[in-house]
């Protein structure tokens, strides 16, 4: 049967470096049997208990990290990255993982309100705004929560090498600089919005979108000094540039709704903080400062207001929307976040040892980005008409337009399957059911992994 010359695992852990053959292959294997039955417990993705044992073996090797399982990944990342015409964005955001359940496991941070025990997992996901698609991860970090006393001073707190607010610049460090004529920038929520982390942009020069809690003080302008002002009051007084609709509530049980947005923008210094609280030199950032706010909101529900800041120049009202447009991306990285968890089930894993725990966190995490880019790319009028085939095996397409046409249909495209496999988890796909959500669509999956070892195992004939 004429499958793929490289598979899922060769293509994304192929280049991985264990420190012997023998386990870069079994990484692989893994790697592709994983990526055929994502969802569910280990014992469920990995029927054979060979594969099982196999993989428990390799997970607890000393050789096998979580960087050194991730990093051949990573760099395929950062090679799609640097062959894209035009902006990529870096989308960071930082979730918990759960796993309190794991007794035999004794160091894991504390999550939760100090409720839990796990991880904070900060991802980097690179993302072609134009083409509406995720390269992959650019960078994982897996930080334990220390708890710190109350009465832990400033000076202290800053020496502290492992601050939790140092997830945002430790990630961008590791993305590293953009090639020259490449425009990559970092985009993130208010999380981020820390002097430390503004200051290392711009000292490094890496290009940035953040959302900010508007607390700072700013002056108008770059040249002539101006009185300072808190930056929320200051984006409050701007006058709007221009409007347009936007469709908002697209990840919201009751569906998509539109809504009339205005725009404005200033050049602004953003002034140090009065109390040092990271390393960084004490003046003030040449900034951009870009405002969304939604015109006449309806009662009940909260108008959406946006403060970015960015070290891109904004010039005109063209520029500014560019700008909103790439934190708008934002939201691509909570749905990833679903897929890890609801998806791969990255939250089910038992393992006696954090050893063997981190790796399989990092494989997980990659089969992740499977299903997002199809969702992605079926919701979008760009690429829903494009063939299936761009983003999944053909073999896949092969069957399941089989069950859904009762004939094979390779030009199935993007959104057909998309449908198909919603279909297939349980969606009626009629016109007033909400858009279909993770669990059924990973139900749909799970149920179509199944169908093509079935296939596969009466010699199943794909044609085209």
């Amino acid at each position: 049967m004429a499958t793929f010359e490289t598979s899922f695992g060769e293509a994304h852990f192929g280049a991985a470096d264990l420190g012997h053959k023998q386990r870069n292959r079994c990484l692989v294997k893994i790697a592709d049997a994983i990526h055929r039955h994502p969802g569910g417990t280990l014992p469920h993705k990995l029927h054979a208990p060979k594969d099982y044992k196999a993989m428990d073996r390799l997970m607890n090797r000393p050789e096998v990290t979580h960087d050194a399982v991730l990093q051949a990944h990573c760099q395929r990342t950062l090679g799609l990255m640097r062959q894209v015409d035009g902006p990529v964005l870096v989308l960071h955001d930082t979730t918990e993982l759960d796993y309190s359940g794991l007794h035999s496991i004794a160091d894991l941070g504390s999550i939760g309100g100090n409720l839990g025990r796990g991880y904070l997992c900060h991802n980097s996901l690179a993302f072609d705004p134009k083409e509406r698609r995720v390269l992959g991860l650019a960078q994982q970090i897996l930080h334990e929560r220390k708890l710190v006393g109350r009465k832990e001073g400033v000076q202290r707190k800053r020496q502290r090498k492992d601050r939790e607010s140092r997830l945002w610049p430790r990630a961008v460090s590791a993305v590293g600089p953009a090639p020259a004529e490449h425009l990559w920038v970092h985009v993130a929520d208010r999380g981020s919005d820390t002097f430390e982390h503004l200051a290392q942009h711009v000292k490094d020069g890496s290009s940035f979108v953040i959302r900010s809690l508007g607390r700072r003080q700013v002056q108008a302008g770059h040249d002539a000094p101006q009185k300072a002002r808190l930056l929320r009051r200051y984006a409050k007084s701007l006058p709007l540039q221009g409007s347009k609709p936007v469709v908002i509530g697209a990840r919201a049980s009751k569906g998509e709704q539109l809504a009339t947005v205005g725009i404005a923008f200033a050049p602004v210094l953003v002034q140090p903080p009065h109390v040092r609280r990271g390393d960084y030199e004490k003046r003030p950032l040449r900034l951009w400062l870009v405002v969304v706010s939604e015109l006449q909101p309806p009662k009940g529900r909260e108008p959406l207001h946006w403060i970015l800041l960015t070290n891109v120049p904004v010039t005109n009202e063209q520029e500014a929307w560019e700008r909103a447009g790439w934190y708008e991306c934002r939201w691509v990285i909570e749905e990833y976040h679903k897929a890890q968890k609801t998806g791969c089930a990255i939250e089910d894993l038992q393992f006696a040892s954090a050893q063997a725990l981190q790796p399989m966190i990092a494989l997980l995490s990659v089969v992740a980005v499977t299903l997002l880019n199809l969702r992605e790319a079926s919701r979008d009028e760009a690429t829903a008409a494009r063939p299936a085939t761009e983003y999944v095996d053909r073999r896949y397409v092969a069957v399941l337009s089989a069950w859904r046409y009762t004939s094979q249909k390779p030009d199935m495209t993007v959104r057909e399957f998309y449908l198909a496999l919603a279909r297939l988890g349980g969606h009626q796909n009629r016109k007033r059911d909400h858009r279909p959500g993770w669990v059924v669509l990973w139900r749909g999956w799970m149920a179509l992994q199944n169908m093509l070892d079935g296939a596969e195992a009466v010699g199943f004939r794909i044609r085209g």
